[in-house]
């Protein structure tokens, strides 16, 4: 995603952190710190501009993480079919600073009321596997999306309006594809 604003990142690493919510946790809370944690983790053995993003589907206050499987993808799936949910993404960067600079980006998504039939062939696609809330806007999911308010790259999973401002307001130039950052 970052190739489409003009970022190629010398590297691209998984943290390997422990994901789990803490007890009680908030939505915005948890990806706030998992972020943060990621950033972290990577930095410990690398060096300049590091970015780090944990997107999570929330209705209301409930987490619906990734679904660890095929039973559970189901269930959120049910859990969305025709309601309003959050999409929330954390992003933290290590630059050098005391503390790393974050940001939570919030998008309100609303579903159709799906189908069994829906649901069914939506998970027979294997989209779900590895996805916040057990879905993917990007593919056959985007026929469910009746509504969205917010940034649509968030819902991918980095929103890049705020990570583009983010990067430039911390000196970083990005340009058209040449490596950079």
């Amino acid at each position: 995603m970052l190739e489409q604003i003009g970022i190629i990142p010398d590297l691209v690493l998984s943290s390997g952190i422990d994901e789990t919510p803490l007890l009680n946790e908030m939505p915005s809370e948890l990806a706030l710190r998992l972020a943060k944690a990621k950033a972290k983790k990577v930095s410990e053995n690398n060096k300049g501009l590091i970015l780090a993003a944990d997107t999570i589907v929330t209705l209301g206050n409930r987490i619906l993480g990734k679904a660890r499987n095929i039973e559970e993808a189901q269930n959120f799936l049910s859990l969305l079919s025709g309601r309003r949910h959050q999409v929330l993404t954390a992003l933290a960067f290590e630059c050098g600073l005391k503390k790393p600079l974050t940001r939570i980006v919030k998008t309100s998504v609303s579903f159709k009321r799906l189908t069994q039939s829906d649901i069914s062939n939506y998970l027979t696609s294997g989209e779900w596997v590895g996805k916040a809330g057990g879905y993917a806007i990007q593919g056959f999911a985007g026929r469910f999306v009746k509504k969205i308010n917010g940034s649509y790259t968030n819902v991918v999973g980095l929103p890049l309006f705020e990570t583009a401002n983010l990067i430039e307001g911390i000196g970083f130039k990005i340009s058209n594809g040449e490596k950079n950052v």
